[in-house]
């Protein structure tokens, strides 16, 4: 080997360990931003034999006019948009607002023995940049257990529960025959919010990019699944379909579930229809003081009990949570229009909620291990259908500026019994209600790898959707920076 080649070498071996490093410890984003796109000056990417590392750290400063203290483990920091403890104005750093800050591998390894199939697989790990804590939607809720709603800390359910990897699947990829994949993966519908979000999913300017509702079938958790089987193929570039299976007690959610997804895209535009069916559907919540206080009655055991109680399952106030289970049916219509410069957006959820063919019972073990303490089945003697709708533009002023607005909204059927019946007010949860918000954000790319925006969203909720909220308004203001690698 000659001294050039040496030196070459030397110099590209310098590169991909500068560029890992400048990447992983970000200590401040713009020394780090030049850092890493100097090193990959001469490179691209950072693949090695097939296998590349990727990533995304998204970090900005946020104004909540009415929300809760931010917190070091919801994926998204802030409430973004009102909440039930939104009560006081809120300052601070906030991660994730435009993308969901994460790191992760994803490999391709052609099999010439199969034709054009390949080997796929990825490993994804979702991060908060401002606390840098692994992302941990459950344990905001554990940290708030038994405080009152006027203290409380943002705890918001999500289906991202502390888990080392958000995604985790392996699988075999073909142009002609599509893609199969096993593990933890998004949601076919998951995937559909993300492409036609005017906002694709952002946190901090969407609603069903912060809340998981739209994404997981009327239930954030199930937002990704687990032990699942996905299959999402295109043919001839005009049709695309998809079929997704997550097989009976896996954890994130305690049954079954299947989705469908039928698409077609024709002369810029695209549209998709979506079905989805899911068991079991865990919707999780902060314990009371009154339910902290009965965690060590319920740790006494029983004489023979028929089902272990909750206690001697090692349930205590640090990994307990409430879930109210149902089994859901999900519709979807979406679509977009690409103009170029110009592209539409439009989406239409209708979401029906039952009760649970199978009850769970109270020592369930939840996503990332949290436990269910207190379990309701029977919220929906009465069903409830819950219709989710946005629409929105993105325009591309210049090559590097694109500004978004768009419109989210939420409307609730009234579903209790007795005096609640039909009713439309805030007297209960279970009332008619309304969820209206608006956003406009500008993202301005410095480089290919770093871009900064800016934006806000307003919100409002109305009677039933709005019982038992300390405030019904709410502006986010937020400014940050983004850096992709």
């Amino acid at each position: 080997m000659t001294y050039q080649r040496i030196a070459q070498l030397k110099d590209r071996i310098h590169q991909v360990l500068f560029g890992l490093g400048g990447a992983a410890l970000l200590g401040t984003l713009t020394t780090s931003a030049a850092l890493a796109q100097s090193a990959a000056a001469s490179d691209d990417s950072l693949t090695w034999h097939g296998i590349t590392l990727y990533g995304i750290v998204d970090v900005g400063l946020q104004y909540e006019t009415h929300g809760a203290p931010i917190s070091p483990y919801f994926p998204a920091g802030s409430n973004d948009i009102v909440q039930p403890d939104s009560n006081r104005s809120v300052f601070g750093v906030t991660p994730s607002n435009l993308s969901q800050s994460r790191i992760g591998l994803q490999g391709l390894e052609p099999i010439p023995e199969m034709g054009d199939w390949s080997g796929v697989f990825k490993l994804e790990t979702f991060f908060n940049p401002q606390s840098g804590n692994i992302s941990d939607g459950e344990k905001s809720l554990t940290l708030n257990n038994g405080v009152a709603l006027a203290n409380r800390t943002t705890g918001i359910d999500t289906s991202v529960a502390g888990q080392p990897f958000q995604q985790a699947f392996a699988g075999l990829s073909s142009p002609t025959y599509g893609t199969f994949t096993f593990g933890r993966q998004n949601t076919l519908l998951a995937d559909g919010v993300a492409k036609y979000d005017p906002n694709y999913a952002s946190q901090a300017f969407s609603v069903i990019g912060l809340s998981g509702t739209a994404g997981g079938g009327g239930d954030t958790e199930d937002r990704r699944l687990d032990e699942s089987l996905k299959y999402v193929a295109t043919f001839n570039h005009l049709v695309h379909l998809g079929l997704m299976y997550k097989f009976n007690q896996s954890t994130g959610g305690g049954n079954t579930a299947i989705q469908g997804d039928l698409g077609f895209e024709f002369a810029g535009a695209s549209v998709d229809a979506f079905y989805v069916k899911q068991y079991d559907a865990i919707a999780a919540g902060i314990l009371s003081a009154a339910q902290v206080a009965e965690l060590p009655t319920l740790a006494q055991p029983a004489v023979a009990p028929a089902v272990p109680v909750p206690g001697s399952l090692g349930i205590t106030a640090t990994n307990a949570i409430t879930g109210t289970v149902s089994d859901t049916t999900t519709i979807g219509l979406m679509g977009l229009y690409n103009m170029g410069a110009l592209k539409f957006f439009a989406g239409y959820e209708n979401i029906k909620f039952e009760n649970p063919s199978t009850p769970l019972l109270p020592g369930y073990v939840d996503i990332g291990g949290y436990r269910l303490a207190f379990v309701n089945n029977d919220a929906y003697t009465v069903e409830k259908i819950l219709q989710v709708y946005w629409a929105g533009v993105r325009y591309t002023v210049v090559p590097d500026l694109d500004l978004a607005v768009a419109y989210y909204g939420y409307h609730q059927s009234a579903y209790g019994t007795g005096k609640d019946a039909n009713c439309s007010t805030n007297v209960s949860g279970t009332c008619s209600g309304a969820l209206d918000a608006v956003s406009f954000d500008a993202d301005y790319r410095l480089t290919k790898r770093f871009d900064a925006y800016a934006g806000l969203m307003y919100s409002v909720v109305y009677n039933g959707l709005s019982e038992g909220y300390l405030q019904r308004i709410s502006v986010n203001p937020t400014i940050g920076i983004r850096y992709k690698f």
